[in-house]
């Protein structure tokens, strides 16, 4: 990295005129698993679709009961698919808003550890990539993924600012100071964008600017109390929370303490997953002692680089061990969910930071490609089979009469990680009908609200809760619902539809058609 003072947004500008051939070439890798399919499989991204829909049916007074309300927060990736939606169709708003998705949260990972480690970490680009095609994407958690993605662009600004302030002292105010006081005012005009988009991203972008502001003016030793007192200050959570009754707390972790280290993003769709991520690991391992021992003779200037990734690698890995996995303020509120499993991204972008400060050598980079090139094989594989479900559920659906009611019973394979196989009916369901349990109104997290007794989605989230239950009876009030569901035990792709009736149960492929 340049250390001549210039400005970080300048810096970048030159660095990608200088490459913007390789920049091209790996943004266009980068966006391959997005075209690979029919469709993109990510869990939520079916839901955010669907509702990108219904927004456009209540503009147009078609959508019974449902409304939209002013909301400025996890909204940003509906906005963007409604508005191309509105132009070009669903088809085109789904590619374009993943792929923009994919390379803000890249792109921005990118330039946050290159801020980091003091070099463009192109050797570490292959575990990049796999973190952006990890569980938070798989999950369709999208919102989410680009407000880490900005904040990562934010903080990478910010950083490379802090550590120049003051360096201007005795430079010309038309020069380099102004440059640098413009990447102050541009880290911080991203802040709002990443409010829009997820309220998280927005914590840690303002949370990472205290610290490293902290961090830059606390003399000495006194630097070490910034981790202590963040520790300290997530400990004191974990007590408030616990000594509350009106919080409902699920404090599962997605697996023991040490796999929340960030190679746990890449476990999504069964258990090669964990196996891959272990390799990962230990191939990672190796090149860091391998490097240490190259550089034992350099002292301390040449561990220094690893200080501050190392640190915030640590923080983030020990933090998450004090916070709930899922959590609500009251039983009518809807569940902040998948917390602990959402951080862990976080864990993971510093880790690269740790590895990106490694002296690159040419095996750290055929390893890395070989484990990224295994894990878009196993992507490609688990994807194709989703895929064939929803044209499975495509074929039963698509002849019903618009506007039936549907309910899903889609189920992942045993060993998956990402939960929401469902929402695919979902994008199904657009033009055609409309999905009752449809999570968004319910939760009130969301534009999409509903009103008590609308036709289209329930009203409460007690409500969607008691028939989301596997134990639950049909009501005659709650019909006509149609349900779609997996009706073969040897062929989980295979999807049948069948009209319920009270008295009846969900329906499962070893139960046959009810």
């Amino acid at each position: 990295m340049n250390e001549s003072g210039e400005s970080a947004v300048r810096r970048g500008w030159v660095f990608f005129r200088k490459r913007i051939w390789l920049v091209a070439l790996v943004s266009a890798a980068m966006v391959v698993p997005c075209f690979w399919h029919a469709h993109i499989e990510a869990g939520d991204l079916g839901s955010h679709i669907y509702n990108a829909w219904l927004a456009q049916l209540i503009d147009r007074g078609q959508a019974p009961g449902l409304y939209l309300v002013p909301q400025w927060h996890n909204v940003l990736f509906d906005f963007l698919l409604l508005h191309v939606a509105n132009v070009a169709g669903f088809g085109v708003a789904e590619k374009f808003a993943v792929v923009l998705a994919v390379l803000i949260f890249f792109w921005g990972a990118f330039a946050l550890i290159a801020a980091l480690a003091g070099r463009a970490p192109w050797f570490v680009a292959p575990l990049l990539a796999m973190l952006a095609y990890g569980y938070c994407f798989h999950m369709g958690f999208f919102n989410y993924y680009i407000s880490i993605g900005l904040a990562c662009w934010s903080l990478a600004i910010f950083l490379t600012w802090i550590r120049r302030d003051g360096e201007a002292d005795g430079e010309e105010r038309s020069g380099k100071a102004n440059w640098r006081s413009g990447d102050l005012l541009v880290a911080l005009a991203i802040l709002p964008i990443i409010y829009l988009a997820h309220p998280i991203g927005f914590l840690f972008a303002v949370g990472g600017m205290v610290y490293f502001t902290l961090r830059k003016f606390l003399p000495g030793y006194w630097k070490l109390a910034l981790p202590v007192v963040v520790v300290v200050a997530a400990f004191a959570l974990r007590w408030f929370l616990l000594r509350h009754d009106q919080f409902e707390l699920d404090w599962t972790k997605p697996g023991p303490f040490y796999t929340l280290n960030g190679s746990d993003q890449i476990v999504v769709y069964g258990d090669q997953y964990g196996q891959l991520a272990r390799v990962a690991v230990l191939f990672a391992v190796i090149c860091v002692l391998v490097d240490a021992v190259l550089r034992r003779r350099g002292g301390w200037a040449a561990s220094k680089p690893f200080v501050l990734p190392l640190e915030l690698w640590a923080l983030t890995f020990v933090v998450p061990i004090f916070l709930p996995e899922n959590l609500r303020t009251a039983p009518d509120q809807a569940w902040m969910g998948l917390l602990v499993s959402r951080l862990t991204i976080l864990t993971a972008i510093f880790g690269l930071s740790v590895l990106a400060c490694l002296k690159p050598r040419k095996w750290h980079l055929a390893g890395f490609a070989l484990i990224a090139a295994a894990y878009c094989v196993f992507l490609y594989n688990d994807t194709a089979y989703l895929n064939q479900l929803e044209r499975n559920a495509e074929a039963v659906v698509w002849p019903l009469p618009y506007g039936t009611r549907v309910i899903a019973k889609l189920d992942a394979l045993p060993d998956s990680r990402i939960e929401f196989v469902g929402h695919l009916l979902d994008r199904v369901c657009i033009g055609h009908c409309f999905t009752y349990m449809n999570y968004e109104a319910p939760t009130r997290q969301f534009r999409v609200r509903a009103n008590e007794g609308s036709p289209i989605a329930h009203s409460t989230i007690a409500e969607y809760e008691e028939m989301g239950d596997d134990a639950y009876v049909y009501r005659a009030q709650d019909l006509p619902l149609m349900q779609v569901f997996q009706c073969d035990a040897d062929d989980p792709t295979r999807v049948c539809v069948h009209q319920l009736a009270a008295g009846d149960k969900v329906a499962t492929a070893d139960a046959g058609n009810p």
